[in-house]
């Protein structure tokens, strides 16, 4: 008898793992490391734009400068597994799919997303907390 519950989280972990050494080469070593050490990562959009980026939650829009939480894009980016669509990607394969998709179109995002208010989904201390965390933090290894 086999332990399928077993079985979907190993798969699940070799997914992620795949995941994770995909976002490290396309997206680079220091955004695979900020997604690993603090489970969030910053995209420096146009102008003043910023944009935190979490699995599976809204992208956090600030402005760069003042670092005020400006919106919160509702995007998805299902997974089709076995031909059936609406699955869920991979912790590592959304956070790519949005930075890939905050890179080649960061307009053509922004004017599809659902935008609401800062604070609908995701606490805005929280936020607020990885900003702070981010702008101190630096690579494992990375020289000054």
């Amino acid at each position: 008898m086999t332990d399928s519950a077993g079985e979907d989280r190993a798969r699940d972990a070799r997914a992620e793992g795949r995941a994770r050494t995909l976002l490290g080469s396309v997206a680079g070593a220091e955004v695979l490391a900020s997604y690993e050490e603090l489970g969030v990562v910053a995209v420096h959009g146009r102008g003043e734009y910023g944009y935190l980026l979490y699995p599976h939650r809204p992208i956090v829009a600030f402005d760069s400068r003042t670092r005020e939480l400006l919106s919160e894009l509702c995007v998805r980016f299902p997974c089709e597994q076995g031909g059936e669509a609406g699955g869920r990607l991979p912790d590592a394969d959304d956070v790519l799919a949005k930075w890939l998709a905050l890179r080649a179109d960061e307009r053509g995002l922004v004017s599809t997303a659902n935008l609401d208010r800062p604070g609908r989904q995701l606490d805005p201390a929280m936020v607020r907390r990885d900003l702070e965390r981010l702008r101190t933090w630096s690579p494992v290894g990375a020289t000054a």
